[in-house]
């Protein structure tokens, strides 16, 4: 390459690597030469801490999806190869899918990691990790509804970075139970045995998140529960908060606050009109009062903003992301098992402090929306890998 561009100062280079969106474009800026690479690896970082998640939209095409960027507002001019499933998970930057094997009669769980799989790239071999079976008892019956059996999925630790810390956590439709494999360390999952189903009351499990080295788990009935997990079984539960009364048609998320607070939100739903069409009419914040062993409701999220759908509950800091408005929940349209879904067409933002929903996503983002016919958008983290 020409020597010029190699000696340009850093401070434009830097300047240059803050207009990068992409993962994709991040590490190609980085073998450009040795000097770029060391610009870009001294901004990996920040690069992260700037990173709005990217709503994946399924454009109609078999395999292909698109990426909508809130940062720009645009959908970008490239699409990412994953299997035009049902996606019953996003986590760490990482897509989770169930798929069946109808040779072996059964159905195992799959991580992929879209940004390795830009069209027109060359595919890497770890952006595909297969799990064993997941085959808890009374899965048969859902074998020719094997894209509905897992309610929603995540994972611990980046399967890349960190795969010893990684463990894939899902939520499956036996009553809504939990479910998790050790990646590099467990060759079948872990199911909940009738011991730890009474400990666990049984509650039907909304979401899971991981923070720091324990699991807070919690259930329709606002319960909250926290756990570990070992040698292949659950240990330490701890009923945290005890059962409230059940709302009905309200999603429960959960997700990390500051300082390491958990907070939970409220997703109050209507069923509308002569088709039954499903439209989200408000949202409550709640902290957890460890001490007390409640939730308190709260008016703000503070320089938050979270994005909520089959993904984990996402929070990131707006005053470092362009275009991203703090106190506002991102929502999508997911996964209930109330009603068949044809289009996706619950979506929004809301603003917590004011209670009121802004403006959506433009005119050919909708467009795309009700393309997707049966898939529903999610959010997605672009991750980044640089050999440091």
């Amino acid at each position: 390459m020409d020597r010029d561009w190699a000696n340009l100062p850093k401070h434009l280079l830097d300047s240059v690597v803050e207009t990068l969106v992409l993962p994709t474009h991040y590490v190609r800026f980085s073998l450009v030469c040795k000097s770029w690479y060391s610009v870009a690896k001294d901004n990996k970082n920040k690069h992260v801490r700037m990173t709005a998640p990217m709503l994946l939209i399924y454009s109609g095409k078999k395999d292909y999806w698109n990426l909508y960027n809130i940062d720009s507002n645009k959908v970008l001019d490239l699409q990412v190869r994953v299997p035009n499933k049902r996606l019953c998970g996003s986590s760490k930057g990482w897509l989770i899918f169930v798929d069946r094997n109808d040779v072996d009669k059964n159905f195992g769980v799959t991580l992929v990691n879209p940004f390795f799989r830009v069209k027109g790239r060359r595919e890497k071999a770890n952006s595909f990790i297969r799990l064993p079976p997941l085959m808890p008892p009374g899965w048969e019956k859902w074998f020719k509804r094997c894209e509905e059996y897992v309610f929603k999925a995540t994972i611990s630790a980046d399967p890349i970075l960190n795969p010893e810390d990684c463990i894939v956590m899902v939520i499956h439709l036996e009553r809504l139970q939990l479910a998790f494999i050790r990646l590099g360390k467990d060759t079948t999952w872990t199911y909940m045995d009738e011991r730890e189903s009474i400990v666990l009351g049984c509650q039907m499990i909304e979401e899971v998140i991981k923070i720091e080295d324990t699991f807070h788990a919690v259930s329709y009935s606002n319960k909250l529960y926290t756990f570990d997990v070992n040698s292949q079984s659950y240990s330490n539960v701890q009923l945290v908060v005890p059962e409230n009364k059940p709302i009905r048609l309200i999603k429960r998320y959960i997700f990390e606050g500051e300082g390491k607070s958990l907070l939970m939100v409220h997703r109050y739903m209507e069923y509308e009109g002569d088709d039954y069409k499903r439209v989200t009419k408000k949202f409550r914040v709640f902290e957890l009062n460890s001490h007390k062993g409640e939730w308190v409701e709260k008016s703000s999220l503070g320089d938050i903003a979270l994005f909520v759908g089959d993904n984990s509950s996402i929070s990131v800091l707006p005053s470092n992301i362009s275009g991203c408005q703090s106190n506002c929940i991102y929502f999508n349209h997911d996964c209930d098992h109330i009603l068949c879904l044809n289009a996706p067409h619950d979506f929004g933002i809301y603003n917590v402090v004011d209670q009121i929903f802004l403006e959506t996503y433009p005119a050919h983002v909708k467009k795309l929306m009700k393309r997707s016919w049966g898939l529903l958008p999610i959010w997605v983290i672009p991750t980044l890998y640089l050999q440091l």
